[in-house]
């Protein structure tokens, strides 16, 4: 079986004039067009590719890399809007089609959107929607408290930052808790804060509990070196000046340089925090 939107491996079964027909396991083959044919490849070979319909809807193969990946979510440019929806730039040929029914608001043209890609079963195509609560549940979860996930960002609200936890749930990030940059299309690691009676996720972009002490320490600790040893920064620095310098909390930083002072490794005087040793 060869899945369309997806990576396939597949065996070269036959060279023809026009590239190479790969076969699945299961007997299905598709052809490889020689542009993207890689060199030294011969009979027999395995090949790991992308396979997707092209312009006249047609299964085919690429080793391009696309931005996104069926049942995935992306981040990606509106090239084109005509009288039928809205086209997509995700690396490849032909760009992703975004139905007027699939689109939050109206899209525009050279505007970038969170979406999500997925077959459509009526028209056998893949397509796009950033109507992206349609494909995110809280209903059943696995998660648990300081948990390690992977995020991406999709709007911000009055109360913080929504995001889609392990491209398959909803949560927040408050306002008041984020100590860095970000914005809608980012990727990080986030942590499991809190799971509400309603299933409701709010998460934190820092580790929380004993896990802060070491990433914040090593953070301090880089920034530290980097800037030849010195940094203007101790227990008592304006909250802002902290997050500034380090994108963290004051709560964390304090933790960091308690752990970096046990470890004999800084100083801490009336100007800042000075290294003890180099590395």
């Amino acid at each position: 079986m060869i899945e369309l939107g997806n990576y396939n491996k597949l065996e070269i079964v036959r060279d023809t004039s026009v590239g190479l027909f790969l076969s699945s396991n299961t007997g299905a083959e598709i052809l490889l067009p020689n542009k993207y044919v890689p060199k030294e490849v011969e009979i027999g070979d395995q090949l790991n590719v992308f396979c997707y319909l092209d312009h006249e809807e047609r299964p085919v193969a690429t080793t391009l890399k696309p931005f996104v990946r069926r049942n995935h979510f992306g981040f990606l440019k509106v090239v084109e809007v005509n009288k039928i929806g809205a086209f997509l730039d995700w690396g490849l040929e032909k760009h992703l089609f975004v139905p007027f029914r699939e689109q939050r608001d109206k899209m525009k043209e050279g505007q970038w959107y969170v979406v999500f890609c997925y077959m459509d079963e009526r028209s056998f195509r893949l397509v796009a929607s950033n109507k992206l609560d349609k494909f995110l549940s809280n209903e059943e979860l696995a998660l648990r408290y300081g948990e390690e996930v992977d995020l991406m960002v999709t709007r911000l609200t009055d109360l913080g930052w929504e995001v889609i936890i392990d491209n398959k749930h909803k949560g927040l990030v408050f306002k008041n808790v984020i100590f860095k940059k970000i914005a809608v299309g980012n990727r990080m690691k986030g942590f499991i804060k809190n799971i509400r009676p309603d299933n409701k996720i709010d998460v934190s972009l820092e580790p929380l509990g004993q896990k802060v002490l070491e990433p914040a320490a090593a953070k301090i600790y880089k920034v530290l070196m980097e800037r030849g040893g010195f940094l203007g920064l101790h227990d008592k620095s304006d909250p802002k000046e902290i997050t500034r310098n380090l994108e963290m909390s004051k709560k964390t930083f304090k933790k960091g340089i308690g752990t970096l002072y046990k470890a004999r490794k800084i100083e801490i005087r009336d100007d800042g925090i000075h290294a003890l040793r180099s590395e």
